[in-house]
């Protein structure tokens, strides 16, 4: 499985290019949707991934199927644009697997709608509030070469707590 780049990786700061109708159809691409995916459900904690966070410059990002009950699968945002930001802003936590253990408060609208092509190029809109919005702006600020952490305040360093327990429980 291919490894989720991390910060400072020069990819994670490129602003990605518009996926051409062809190459939606390649098998290269193809490829690069199950890598994406693959990649994502391997976190437990990852709701989204975009494609630069697999070194793919390309304007991609696929939200899990977990985040939201409006999907009934994992699903594929090609050529993401945010049409409309909600007027309602509030801070959230938010990480990146891409800038593993970090997290801090961003400044995020509290709805946004997106229009994009799935997985067979066919364009689809969808309206997403809460998490949902909060994820359509982190991946789509991925897209344009902008981290989480460009825009935080009170930035923390939270690694996972490691179990200190010996094989026998104690």
């Amino acid at each position: 499985m291919k490894k989720i780049v991390q910060e400072p990786n020069i990819v994670l700061r490129q602003i990605a290019e518009k996926v051409t109708p062809d190459y939606i159809k390649s098998k290269e691409f193809s490829t690069i949707l199950k890598e994406l995916k693959d990649a994502l459900n391997s976190e437990d904690d990852g709701v989204a991934i975009a494609a630069p966070q697999l070194g793919y410059s390309i304007r991609v990002f696929v939200v899990a199927k977990k985040a939201s009950e409006k999907f009934k699968g994992d699903t594929v945002f090609i050529n993401p644009k945010i049409i409309k930001l909600g007027i309602k802003k509030t801070e959230l936590s938010e990480g990146c697997l891409s800038v593993r253990w970090k997290y801090g408060l961003v400044k995020r609208s509290l709805s946004a709608t997106v229009k994009a092509l799935n997985e067979k190029g066919n364009e689809f809109v969808v309206n997403g509030r809460g998490l949902l919005a909060q994820i359509f702006q982190h991946e789509t600020d991925h897209l344009d070469g902008i981290l989480f952490i460009d825009k935080a305040k009170h930035i923390e360093d939270l690694p996972p707590i490691k179990n200190t327990k010996n094989d026998k429980g104690e």
